[in-house]
């Protein structure tokens, strides 16, 4: 009787054990990651896990108080671009990578970094460089393979959705000598690099925002007296011409290579010009600042300066703080990267990629780094 016990002991952790082993290594046919990487108008929250200051942080009130009631280091009153585009494709909301704790990556995880650029040098030592964010990728490829051994990871990476915003903090803190058109050939020569990276690790599918009027945010308009500084949004304007060049020689050089471009800056301009087709009744003032047009960065007044103002609704304002958009923006620009037409997207939109389901075997390739 003893020994029947046992056995039935023995047999009982056996089948327990062989469950959950395969309950962790199952995912449905159909699943499709998101991995995001950027600043902040990607960044979920991981400055709030790094050596920096309040100027790259959000981790404050009124931060976050439209949708999560309190601060989650969002530089918003609510979700970002990724977080509705994750509910879009039936997916939990990405998790910061820096967040202590354990993790799990078969959903994907968010990489971004409020402040961050192509560029290291770009506000270096206060962020998490693009540079960075990849090596923080490879580490999450090779948890993947532990978890899900080598097929089940090359799988994951395959069907997987990466979305990306960056450059916009490069043309910020330009200082260099160099033209603008070389200024901008370093930085897509760095992000060249990152999704060269990716695809080895298996990434094939990828989302990107063209960059916004960069002289047109709150902040510049304050500096210039109320006008627009033209210098800065020429360079987002060639940066975002380039971008669209790179990605269309990616298509040709990689094999599998697919992309959605979204014109963020054809979006941003049509609701800066005409506000109230879009829903809302302020597009020059942030709702959260202080100074001409909300423009001092003091929202939440922990960065230098106390005395900030705070509106009643954001969703009336298309500025949240001095250089960010609301909550209700960003939903507006998510539905579009979604499921825009090729009018504003192009040549596939986000939800088509979600729902190309292709395995594409990764076993063998070469790729020259530039």
């Amino acid at each position: 009787m003893a020994n029947l016990s046992a056995s039935y002991i023995s047999f009982l952790l056996c089948f327990t054990t062989c469950i959950n082993l395969i309950s962790s290594h199952y995912l449905p046919e159909n699943h499709v990651a998101l991995f995001i990487f950027g600043d902040s108008l990607f960044d979920p929250g991981n400055n709030n896990y790094i050596n920096t200051t309040a100027d790259f942080r959000a981790n404050f009130y009124p931060y976050g108080e439209t949708f999560f009631k309190c601060p989650t280091g969002r530089f918003s009153d609510g979700r970002l671009i990724p977080d509705f585009i994750a509910q879009f494709a039936g997916l939990p909301i990405i998790p910061t990578y820096l967040q202590p704790g354990k993790r799990k990556f078969t959903d994907g995880v968010n990489f971004a970094s409020g402040g961050a650029g192509a560029l290291v040098e770009s506000h270096q030592g206060f962020v998490v460089d693009l540079e960075t964010q990849i090596k923080y990728f490879n580490k999450v490829e090779k948890s993947l393979r532990q978890e899900l051994g080598d097929a089940g990871a090359k799988k994951l990476m395959s069907k997987a959705v990466y979305l990306i915003s960056i450059g916009g903090n490069d043309y910020f803190t330009k200082n260099s000598s160099v033209s603008d058109e070389e200024f901008v050939s370093m930085v897509l020569g760095n992000l060249t690099v990152a999704l060269k990276e990716i695809y080895k690790k298996g990434g094939r599918k990828f989302g990107f925002p063209n960059l916004l009027p960069l002289g047109c945010l709150p902040y510049m308009k304050a500096q210039s007296g109320g006008s627009c500084i033209d210098e800065l949004t020429a360079i987002a304007k060639l940066h975002s011409a380039e971008l669209l060049k790179t990605l269309v020689k990616l298509q040709n050089q990689l094999e599998g290579f697919k992309y959605a471009y979204y014109n963020l800056y054809q979006s941003f301009t049509e609701r800066l010009n005409n506000p109230s087709k879009y829903g809302f009744k302020d597009a020059t003032t942030a709702c959260c600042g202080s100074g001409p047009y909300g423009g001092v960065y003091s929202c939440g007044g922990k960065r230098g300066i106390e005395v900030y103002e705070l509106c009643d609704k954001p969703g009336d304002y298309f500025f949240f703080d001095s250089y960010h958009p609301s909550e209700k923006a960003y939903r507006q620009f998510a539905e579009l990267m979604w499921a825009g037409n090729t009018d504003i997207v192009w040549p596939y939109n986000l939800k088509m990629l979600f729902q190309d389901n292709a395995f594409y075997c990764t076993d063998q390739f070469s790729i020259s780094m530039p």
